[in-house]
Parts: structure tokens; sequence; C-alpha cells
């Protein structure tokens, strides 16, 4: 392979600078670096490199960057760089090619299309710092209306809710997709700060169902791990019917990463694979569906909220609109720039639709069919900042899973390599001497300093727009403008241009 194209990445290192140390060496789990004993040097081998910047991070002398190569096939604007190696690698190969961390590519992100309005003079602004701002979060089902006792007094008995002190959440990433520290330092972030953490197709290890008031079960078609204690281990069950990485396909771990832990965690042979397969063989409908939630209402006693994930598709506000009568409490979307440790890069690429023109499409289908109140509404897929949380519930949410920017303050680089199990900062791979350089106190650290963050310029925002709750922001979309949008996906968000 290395012979048909040059090297992605370059190492540049600077021999003045370098003391040959071999920090670098000791912490690339691609082998990209070597000493070399008759030189005394430090050599590359740059065909091994994913930009990963751990070397450059950790090098004590700033000896090292990774550039981008320069060198490129003969320009094409049919068949690019990126395409003919591709092609190579699968007339190598002869297999599908496999991508992980989302949709790269360059279509358009509603979000930075999209502004927030501000109150000037006949809405006044409202101060976070000095007066009272909401954002908490309640999510299940909703009365469509007020009910009284016979003397008057409010009825509580809502159905089963989850209570958020901010409209996030951690998405689903399962242990042996992510480190036993990932997941510790999401599980332990959770709790701290009054949200929830998503298990993952992947089970629930053992230690961590000390922290089930903040987790969410998940129930995928291999059905791995899941039994009675773990269905009633989290504060709420998601049925996975798909991801916005790669909709219309299962989910694939490889047998690799099935080691200790992760095994039993998951009930499966050590090195085995563990396939998802792409339908649930015991759905097929939206009758079928409803049997199944309904069935884990009744083995966990009608206690928790069933939630519902789809991948953002074409025809969206119709599935959304059979899932919210099938007794389902909340329904979760993911968009097409959803990241996954694993998915075929066509699936990748090429299916789905973006999750800002979903929601609102969703959002508004239930609203005109007079249904909203029956499920809460999750959004994720690249939520990467407090203005696209804010965007989101305005275009009709109740709240936002994040996960590629939970990595983030992980420490992820974004290399896109999570599928060989190599990750050098610890957090997609199984590797022991991997695992340990994420530690999860300072990982929940971070993961706390990111949402308080957030919920700080959420409330900035909020303030601005003359808004003191996230409910009064919620399908507010008056308080949004379209820039550089056409009609058509102006009618679709169900917001004006900016400047009317």
């Amino acid at each position: 392979m290395a012979m048909l194209f040059y090297p992605e990445f370059e190492v540049v290192r600077n021999e003045y600078r370098c003391i040959a140390c071999r920090v670098c060496e000791r912490q690339c789990a691609n082998e990209v670096h070597a000493f070399d004993s008759e030189s005394g040097l430090m050599v590359s081998d740059e065909s091994r490199c994913v930009n990963c910047q751990r070397c450059v991070s950790l090098c004590p002398t700033r000896a090292l960057k990774i550039v981008k190569s320069d060198c490129a096939f003969r320009e094409n604007a049919n068949w690019h760089d990126d395409t003919i190696k591709e092609i190579y690698k699968q007339a190598y190969s002869g297999g599908v090619l496999l991508s992980s961390m989302g949709n790269p590519a360059p279509f358009p992100v509603y979000w930075d299309k999209i502004l927030i309005n501000a109150s000037q003079v006949t809405n006044p602004s409202i101060d976070p710092l000095r007066e009272p701002m909401e954002t908490k979060v309640f999510l299940g089902k909703k009365p469509g209306k007020i009910e009284r006792e016979q003397d008057g007094k409010l009825k509580f008995d809502l159905p089963p809710q989850l209570e958020l002190s901010m409209p996030v959440m951690f998405s689903a990433m399962s242990y042996g997709s992510i480190s036993y520290n990932a997941h510790k330092s999401l599980a332990t972030a959770a709790e701290k700060l009054g949200v929830y953490y998503n298990t993952g197709e992947g089970g629930l290890h053992e230690d961590f169902y000390g922290y089930g008031e903040n987790t969410i079960v998940q129930v995928a078609s291999g059905r791995f791990g899941v039994y009675k204690d773990y269905l009633e281990a989290g504060a709420a069950i998601e049925i996975k019917m798909g991801q916005g990485a790669k909709p219309g396909i299962g989910g694939h771990l490889p047998g690799t990463k099935i080691v200790g832990d992760v095994s039993r965690t998951r009930m499966i042979p050590e090195g085995s694979d563990a396939i998802s397969p792409a339908p649930h063989h015991d759905i097929y409908s939206i009758e079928d569906l409803r049997q199944l939630v309904y069935s884990l209402k009744e083995s966990t006693e009608y206690r928790k909220p069933v939630i519902v994930k789809v991948a953002a598709v074409h025809n969206i506000a119709a599935i959304a609109s059979g899932i919210a009568r099938s007794g389902a409490d909340i329904i979760a979307i993911d968009g097409f720039r959803g990241g996954t440790g694993a998915a075929p890069t066509r699936i990748r690429d090429n299916v789905g639709i973006p999750i800002e023109l979903a929601l609102a499409a969703v959002d508004q289908r239930l609203r005109d069919e007079g249904i909203r109140n029956n499920v809460s509404l999750i959004v994720g897929g690249s939520i990467r900042s407090a203005a696209d949380v804010v965007k989101a519930v305005a275009l009709g949410a109740d709240a936002c899973y994040i996960a590629t920017a939970a990595l983030l303050a992980l420490g992820c680089h974004l290399c896109r390599t999570c599928q060989t199990g190599n990750c050098n900062w610890g957090i997609a791979t199984q590797r022991p001497e991997l695992v340990k350089r994420l530690n999860p106190e300072i990982g929940r650290e971070h993961l706390v300093n990111l949402m308080n963050a957030w919920r700080h310029e959420i409330k900035e925002l909020m303030g601005g727009m003359g808004i003191n709750a996230i409910e009064s922001l919620r399908g507010n979309r008056l308080m949004l403008r379209g820039i550089g949008l056409t009609d058509r996906e102006l009618k679709i968000l169900g917001i004006s241009h900016a400047g009317e």
C-alpha cells in the first residue's frame, strides 16, 4: 500500500531541538517513532502516522510537529485525492472501508447559518448574574391539560420523568468502544452535574451500577449485557433503532476489543466480534415497537421512561409520529454528523440528513398532529457549543445529546482511528497501557468544567433574548433568524430570514 501513495502526514522533527529522549517513541501506539542507535537520532515511519498529536503535545523541547502532506495526485475536479486512495485501499483489501468520529465532508452546517435574536428596548434583556434563570428540564410525557382533584388541588401523578439540571446529556458510547476510564469519567461527571450519561449498547460494568440514578441503559438489536438487573439499574431505558453515523446499519465492535471485563459485561466470549444486526428481528412495525416499549415498562414496573433512538433520515417526521404513538416517552434523533467508533465510510458520508432539518420537521409534525406533549425530543449529531444547544431548543428540542464534544473534553484529538483500538489518549482503546493515560478524576473535572461553562453561556444567551427559563425557549422559533439559506430551507426550519 505504501508504494501506491505518499503518507498522508509528515513528521517534521527539528534536529536542533530534539534531544533523543524517546518520549515520542514511548507515547506512540502506532509505532511511528524509533531510535536509530547507529546515528543516535530519532527516525519516523510516517506511513503509520494518524496525526493524533500525542507526540507533539508531550515533546519536552517542542521539537515535533505533524503536517498535512502536500504531495498530491494530479488535480482533477472529479477524482479527488481521497477518492483515489480509497479505491487503492479497496483494490488491495477487497473489504469495506471503515471510518470513525462522524462525517467530515463539507456539507452545510445549519447551526452556523442560524442566528439568535436579542432583546433591546421593548422587551428588556435579563442579567443572569443578578436574576434567576431556570435551566432545569424534565423529559417524559406531559399532560395535555391541567387536571385537579375534587377538592381543587392539582393532580401530580405524572408519568416517570428524567430531571436534568441543564438541557444536555452524554450520548451513547459503549464500554468496549471506549475505555473503562472514559466510561467512568462520563458516569461520575453526570452524577456531579445532575444530568445523565448513556451506556450505549455494551451493557453496564458492575462498577458503575452505583451511578444508576444518572444512567440511561440502552437496548440494541444485539441485546448485549441486557438482563433484568441491567434494566432496573438505570433511570431510563433507550431502545436503539439507529444512529446518525450509520442509518440502517447495525453495530460492530471488533473482537480485539472484546477482552476481560468487556467480554463479561457484554456476555459474549472473548475475542468474538460483537455484531448488532441492522434491524431488531422482533421489530418490523410500529406495533412491534410498541410491544417492546411496553415489555420494558412492564419489566421495570412502569417506573422508568422509555426512549426510542432513531437516525435522522428523509421520512423522519412520519417515523417520529409513529414512535410518539407507540407508548415511548422520549424520542432521541441522531443527525448524520453524529460520531461513532466505526462505520462503513460510504454510509457515514452519504446516508441521513442534518439534525437541524430533522428536528424542525419532527417538532412541527408532532405539533400539527396535536401530540407534541406525548413525547420529549432529544437531539444529537454534532452539538458543538452552548449556542448549538440554544438553537436546538428554539427549534423544538427538549434536550441535546453530546458525545464528540465530551470526548474532546477528555483529550480526544479527532484523529478518526477509533476502530483500530490504538487510541493514544486512552479513550477508544482497551489496551491497558493506553487506558491508564486517561485519569478518570481529571476526565470528570474537565467534563464538569465544560458543562458548567455551557450552562453559564446558555443563561447569557437566554438573558439576551429576554427569556428566563428553558421551557419558554422550547420551540420558540421567533427567536431565530436564518442567513444564507434558501426559501425552502427556511420553510423547513420554520424561521424567517435575517432582516425580516
